[in-house]
């Protein structure tokens, strides 16, 4: 009976985390995708693509972590190349929190 009760322990505390981790990374997903679309037909210019990125976030209703204003725009080889970098607090049960990094760039 203790070792189911063990085992029912580290399964629920296990849920708990993904339950709360899924939907910041369906976040990141969204918005690496975003991300891509706006490097390849947002504009040539900074104000451009940071315009191209807001419609995308006005369209993707679940970007909330970032803003067009927390983007670098470079260009590298004559190609827009777009990357972002935030950090994501999540509350699992009240004193305790985890922390994720999340960054990436444009293809």
């Amino acid at each position: 009976l203790f070792g189911l009760l063990f085992w029912a322990i580290i399964v629920g505390a296990a849920a708990l985390v993904v339950m709360k981790v899924l939907p910041t990374m369906n976040e990141y997903f969204t918005i690496q995708k975003a991300v891509n679309k706006v490097a390849k037909e947002g504009g040539t210019t900074v104000p451009e693509i940071r315009a191209a990125f807001e419609k995308q976030k006005d369209i993707e209703y679940s970007i909330q972590s970032i803003s067009a204003k927390d983007l670098k725009i470079t260009k590298e080889n004559e190609k827009v190349v777009i990357e972002f970098a935030y950090d994501k607090e999540i509350e699992l049960i009240s004193p305790v929190f985890l922390l994720i990094k999340y960054e990436g760039r444009s293809k």
